[in-house]
């Protein structure tokens, strides 16, 4: 598959009092608006949910990418889906079967996506990859904004990109926690394409640019799948 590296800058790390605004500043540059949504239960921390996506997808036209951080995600994750996002990712270690929430994820309009968190390994979930559309491996530990990444995971990156290949399965490989200048590199050598980066988007004083320059890093350090 020939896929263009994704950029999507994560909004968990924007000024939550000026989201429209924010989400503002990287139209024409980003590719998705990654949408973190926690629970306060499957992890422990309290962010945004439907009524801000609904709100929000208004403002927009860029797609949302909705990563869901949260406890029993076969009842909420089709909401989001039908408020209009482009893919709905939720985790392994919170769901039962999977594959049935995807098929339920794509019957409402989104694309489908299963997140992998740090300790969780990935070999049980290589079988599931046809079903879905995106594979999220957790470069740190999921909650937080703000972490340190973790280039031990990206043996899991290998091992996923490994099975897409050999499959040829057209399945987005992303990551997220600790994406910047100085880590985009070395996970798009591993096989990712798509890439969430928080502060190292928000954190700049042109979010713009500063989602030109990972876009630029990855092209030239991705691996012949580009």
């Amino acid at each position: 598959m020939e896929a263009k590296p994704i950029i999507a800058p994560s909004i968990l790390a924007a000024d939550f009092a000026r989201l429209a605004d924010e989400v503002g500043a990287i139209e024409g540059a980003a590719d998705w608006v990654h949408v973190d949504v926690m629970d306060n239960h499957f992890v422990p921390n309290l962010t945004i949910g439907l009524p801000v996506v609904q709100s929000l997808r208004k403002s927009t036209s860029l797609p949302f990418d909705v990563h869901l951080m949260i406890t029993d995600p076969q009842r909420w994750a089709p909401g989001y889906a039908e408020a209009g996002a482009y893919n709905v990712t939720f985790h392994a270690e919170a769901c039962d079967d999977p594959v049935a929430l995807a098929k339920t994820l794509r019957a409402a309009g989104s694309k489908a996506g299963l997140a992998i968190d740090r300790d969780t390994p990935v070999e049980p979930y290589l079988e599931l990859l046809p079903y879905f559309d995106t594979l999220l491996i957790m470069t740190i530990k999921a909650g937080f904004g703000g972490q340190k990444f973790l280039p031990e995971m990206l043996a899991k990156v290998r091992d996923v990109r490994r099975r897409i290949a050999a499959k040829q399965l057209e399945v987005r490989l992303e990551v997220d926690g600790g994406i910047a200048a100085d880590t985009i590199a070395e996970a798009a050598e591993a096989g990712a394409d798509a890439f969430v980066a928080g502060t190292a988007v928000y954190g700049a004083a042109d979010p713009a640019e500063a989602v030109r320059h990972l876009r630029a890093l990855a092209e030239r350090a991705g691996p012949s799948h580009y």
